[in-house]
């Protein structure tokens, strides 16, 4: 009830609640990153259509289809890839948008997308000073020529796969960008090894410049028919195509990259950026279906619902920072944590993310009740519970000025 309570206080603002996430990231940074930090950004629908209490629900796609929308920025480091902390986390209702960037929720302007809002975000990354200059990390759904513009523009460095359909110039010819790739047959070097559905897989990488001359089209939210064009300057990027290939040499998937990165950062590493951007969904299966369950939370707003979101945000940050903890203090908690959670863990793996997860939160229950119980109680307890005589007063709990008599 005191956590219920917590969640629904009105004047618990969601930006004091998100510092604990910025102090980590700020720590985490110089240490992780060597001359980037990745801001990977997505956004994720959170299925509550079942939850008929929740009265600020909204239509996320089909009709059945209600809850509300989570938009994340996930700190990734540069140099192994290692989630950080989520510096940014909103989520998006019927009454508007309900972020860790401020203190209420503000409405949602009609025919804003969550594009458009992405400025706002990369501005914000700016302003937390985290002694690195952030690449902006993001999917498909952020192809966008107007917004490549803008972004550019401000500053921002941007990664974003892209559609191999887009018209682009291409060393003086118009082509499309599967036409380029064409052209750099036989200029694919190999890359870093990854894992690609789970199984070893090899990186294979291009790269070569391209312009972006034609209007832009933007998408307006809502709006049907054409598009209307908007005229803006030729934007020289990089395209990286990174094929992911099998021990064979057959490919598995192909992503087509556009960046602004400096070229002093290789084609290689650009690829190997993106790989990485998967870490923000493993951070949204954290959320989900590996311990915290998010699709089950009761909170009846939004509001309520973000509050506990940053609360269980934190616990995600303390598991990857025992993850990457190194030596043999890290590899002993570990091993403990995995014990701790019950969890089975693939032949060749010593632990995973959900599974430290479970344990810590076990591990952290067990530090709350020896502080009540001596062990001897608990075995107590134990024998007890497997049908054996135990002495009720042994399995007391703890008085407030020692253990019982």
């Amino acid at each position: 009830m005191a956590a219920w309570r917590f969640y629904h206080n009105p004047r618990l603002a969601p930006k004091t609640l998100a510092q604990p996430l910025l102090d980590a990231a700020r720590q985490a940074v110089p240490v992780e990153c060597a001359d980037y930090v990745l801001a990977v950004h997505d956004w994720s629908d959170l299925d509550f259509r079942s939850h008929t209490s929740k009265r600020d629900r909204m239509v996320l796609g089909q009709a059945e289809e209600i809850g509300y929308e989570l938009h994340t920025c996930l700190l990734v480091g540069d140099a192994a890839g290692d989630p950080l902390a989520p510096v940014y986390q909103a989520v998006k209702s019927a009454r508007g948008l309900t972020s860790s960037r401020r203190r209420h929720t503000t409405p949602w302007p009609a025919g804003r997308t969550n594009l458009d809002a992405l400025a706002g975000t990369m501005n914000y990354v700016r302003r937390l000073r985290l002694g690195r200059t952030a690449v902006h990390v993001i999917d498909a759904e952020a192809d966008s020529v107007a917004h490549f513009r803008a972004w550019a523009k401000r500053g921002h460095l941007f990664l974003v796969r892209v559609k191999g359909t887009r018209a682009v110039l291409h060393a003086g010819q118009k082509r499309t960008l599967h036409e380029v790739v064409r052209q750099l047959h036989g200029r694919f070097a190999p890359g870093e090894g990854v894992l690609f559905h789970g199984r070893p897989a090899q990186q294979f990488v291009a790269a070569t410049e391209v312009v972006l001359y034609r209007p832009a089209k933007p998408q307006r939210q809502g709006r049907t028919g054409p598009r209307p064009k908007v005229k803006g300057p030729a934007l020289t990027l990089r395209l990286v195509v990174n094929q992911v290939r099998d021990a064979a040499g057959r490919p598995l998937a192909e992503w087509l990259l556009l960046t602004n990165v400096p070229a002093g950062v290789t084609a290689a590493t650009i690829a190997l950026w993106y790989y990485w951007r998967w870490r923000i969904e493993s951070y949204f299966k954290l959320l989900k279906s590996a311990g915290q369950q998010v699709e089950h939370w009761q909170q009846e707003t939004a509001e309520a619902l973000t509050r506990r979101l940053l609360v269980a945000s934190m616990a995600c940050v303390v598991v990857w920072r025992v993850s990457r903890q190194p030596g043999p203090e890290g590899e002993s908690l570990r091993d403990l944590l995995v014990r701790l959670s019950g969890r089975l863990v693939k032949r060749g793996r010593r632990w995973t993310l959900p599974a430290l997860l479970e344990g810590l939160w076990v591990l952290l229950a067990m530090v709350a009740v020896s502080e009540d119980y001596t062990t001897e109680q608990l075995r107590a307890a134990a024998r007890s519970a497997l049908g054996e005589t135990a002495d009720p007063g042994v399995i007391s709990k703890r008085t407030p000025h020692g253990p019982p008599p």
